[in-house]
């Protein structure tokens, strides 16, 4: 899933995107001018307060769009850079990978049009692919260390997120998996009801091509792994 916010002059719309639908989650009305720095910097703060919730859920990927022409989107992404710097961190269990587009998505037709077409699904493929080299990166670093957890088993990893009360004893939680294991196997239902609990329960997964650089490092591991960063470990941005 991902997210995508229209800015306006007036207004915003955000809605969310899933593999064949898309779902108007929030309208958001500006109510004054845009030179009123005090109304734009509360309107930006409201779309934010939106985003926050949804990243929570475990939303990774927010596609900005606006008008040809207008400034919409780098006036927005100048205020978290300014605001909430941590948003722009993907690597952070609350951050994100944002992306831009020209156009207007006031509409149902003018989302599925700019959802459908290949320079959309360029950059999602391209945005998730920065955030899993990040993630993938973030495994690397951790794996030598005391405070790391990583399981590639199935039975392990399906016994760890089944198991309540690990809840308490983790930070930071993924569950990764290439496109080709997900397809070659032939226990499917157990994978897809794997990845539905994990979710449900906060964990962050990620299905991931098998020939990305990231997809050929899990696919070392047998294609399917489970790895924690305890909540005291602070993630850095790498620059």
């Amino acid at each position: 899933m991902a997210l995508l916010v229209g800015f306006e002059e007036d207004h915003a719309v955000l809605w969310q995107i899933f593999s064949n639908a898309a779902k108007l989650t929030r309208t958001f009305k500006l109510g004054k001018k845009r030179i009123d720095r005090k109304a734009l910097y509360s309107f930006h703060e409201s779309v934010v307060d939106a985003l926050r919730l949804l990243l929570n859920e475990g939303v990774r990927s927010v596609v900005v769009t606006a008008p040809i022409k207008t400034a919409y989107t780098g006036d927005f992404l100048d205020h978290i850079r300014k605001h909430h710097a941590y948003l722009t961190q993907p690597e952070r269990p609350d951050g994100a990978t944002f992306g831009e587009l020209v156009g207007s998505v006031d509409q149902p037709y003018e989302v599925a049009e700019l959802v459908n077409a290949k320079g959309f699904r360029k950059l999602i493929q391209d945005m998730t692919s920065q955030e899993t080299d990040q993630v993938i990166n973030e495994l690397e670093k951790h794996l030598r260390s005391d405070n790391f957890v990583l399981l590639f088993s199935l039975k392990e990893i399906e016994d760890n997120i089944y198991d309540r009360k690990r809840l308490s004893d983790f930070g930071t939680e993924y569950l990764m998996l290439t496109d080709k294991y997900l397809a070659d196997n032939e226990k499917k239902n157990r994978l897809q009801r794997l990845l539905q609990i994990s979710k449900s329960r906060s964990v962050k997964t990620r299905i991931i091509n098998a020939e990305t650089p990231g997809g050929k490092r899990i696919s070392q591991f047998g294609g399917i792994i489970f790895f924690t960063l305890p909540a005291r470990v602070k993630l850095r941005t790498q620059k």
